[in-house]
C-alpha cells in the first residue's frame, strides 16, 4: 500500500466536524463504521460517550490516510497515523484510539470485510487495561427470578437467552446466530463457530438445556418460527444484537440492579463466576475461545480484588487498630 500523505497538524484538530458528505468517511466506510458501533453497543452495552469517542477516533484515522478506504489499511498506514498522534496527544490518548481500531478491525475480520486485523502486529502503550465489570451472583440470581416467571413470546424466548449466555459465556454474536440444529432436544453441548471461524464446544447447565427445551416448545408452536434455521428467528433471520441488548438492560433494569447490564457483561460475570469457584485458566480460556491465554488472565485480576475484599471483611485481625 501507498504510505499515506502526512497532513500537518497546524491550525487543525483531530476532532473532525461532520460535512455535507458525513465528514472523512467514504460512503462505503461510513456503512460499516455505522454497523460496528451498532454491534459494540449490543455486545458490550457501552455508553452513548464512548460510542461517540469510538466514532472520532475512527475519523480521526479516516483523516490520517486520506485517499485510502479504512477497510483497506494496513500496518504501515496505522503506524503513520500513530506516529503523528504521539507527536501532539497523551499516551493514554494515543492508546484509546489504537483501541478503537483494533475494535474496528476485529469486527471486520468477523463479518468477512477482511482477511486480516492490521493492528494484530502492532505494540500497544503500556497502560493498565479496565477490569470487566461483571455482575454478583446474587444479581445475576434477580435477573433469572424475573424470567423464571415469563409465559409469553419474548419472556420466554429471553429467559432462553439469558440462561445460554451465562451457562455458556459466549459472545453475542455467536449467540444469536445459533441454528436450531446445534441444541437439539437432550443435547448437553453446543458446538459454535467463534472469532476466525474456529470451533468450540460449550457446555449448557440443567436449568440452561430446560430453558432452551421450553423456547424450542413454545417457537415450533409458531409458524412463522418452525422452518426457521435459527433458534431464535425473526422474520428477517436470526434475532439481532441490538434488539437482545435492549431486553437485557430492560431486564436488570426491572431487577433493581444499578448498573447498566449488558450481554458481554453476562460473558464476563460467567468467567468471573467460574474462576472464583475453582475454574482453571486453560478450561476457562478454551470454553470463552481466547485465542490466548494472556486475554483469560485478566479475570484473575477481579478475583485478586474478590479475595483482598474477603480478607479485609472476614479475617479476623484486619480490623485491628
Amino acid at each position: 500500500m501507498t504510505q499515506p500523505s502526512a497532513k500537518s497538524n497546524k491550525g487543525k484538530s483531530d476532532k473532525n466536524t461532520p460535512q455535507k458528505d458525513g465528514g472523512p468517511f467514504s460512503p462505503g466506510d461510513r456503512l460499516v463504521v455505522d454497523r460496528f458501533m451498532m454491534a459494540i453497543r449490543a455486545e458490550r452495552g457501552v455508553s452513548a460517550n464512548t460510542i461517540d469517542a469510538y466514532r472520532r477516533d475512527l475519523a480521526a484515522m479516516a483523516t490520517r490516510i486520506d485517499g485510502v478506504s479504512l477497510l483497506d489499511a494496513d500496518a504501515d498506514a496505522i503506524r503513520h497515523c500513530l506516529a503523528q498522534w504521539s507527536a501532539h496527544l497523551a499516551a493514554r490518548s494515543v492508546a484509546r484510539r489504537l483501541t478503537a481500531i483494533h475494535q474496528f478491525m476485529l469486527f471486520c475480520v468477523d463479518e468477512g470485510l477482511r482477511d486480516d486485523d492490521p493492528t494484530a502486529s502492532i505494540d500497544r502503550p503500556k497502560i493498565p487495561a479496565p477490569l470487566p465489570k461483571s455482575l454478583t451472583e446474587d444479581e445475576v440470581g434477580k435477573l433469572f427470578a424475573i424470567v423464571a416467571e415469563a409465559d409469553d413470546t419474548a419472556g420466554i424466548r429471553l429467559a432462553a437467552m439469558l440462561e445460554i449466555l451465562y451457562a455458556t459465556g459466549m459472545r453475542i454474536s455467536e449467540m444469536v446466530a445459533l441454528p436450531v440444529a446445534s441444541v437439539s432436544r437432550g443435547q448437553t453441548s453446543i458446538t459454535i463457530r467463534g472469532k476466525g471461524g474456529k470451533e468450540r464446544v460449550v457446555l449448557m447447565t440443567d436449568a440452561a438445556h430446560q430453558a432452551v427445551a421450553r423456547w424450542l416448545e413454545w417457537r415450533d408452536r409458531n409458524p412463522d418460527f418452525v422452518a426457521s434455521d435459527f433458534l431464535f428467528p425473526t422474520p428477517q433471520g436470526h434475532i439481532g444484537r441490538e434488539a437482545v441488548f435492549l431486553e437485557i438492560r430492560d431486564l436488570g433494569q426491572r431487577a433493581g440492579i444499578t448498573t447498566s447490564v449488558s450481554p458481554h457483561m453476562l460473558r464476563h460475570s460467567f468467567a468471573t463466576h467460574m474462576l472464583n469457584r475453582g475454574a482453571d485458566l486453560r478450561s476457562l480460556q478454551l470454553l470463552l475461545g481466547h485465542a490466548s491465554i494472556t486475554t483469560t488472565e485478566i479475570y484473575t485480576k477481579t478475583q485478586d480484588k474478590r479475595l483482598a475484599g474477603l480478607v479485609r471483611d472476614s479475617h479476623p485481625l484486619a480490623r485491628r487498630d
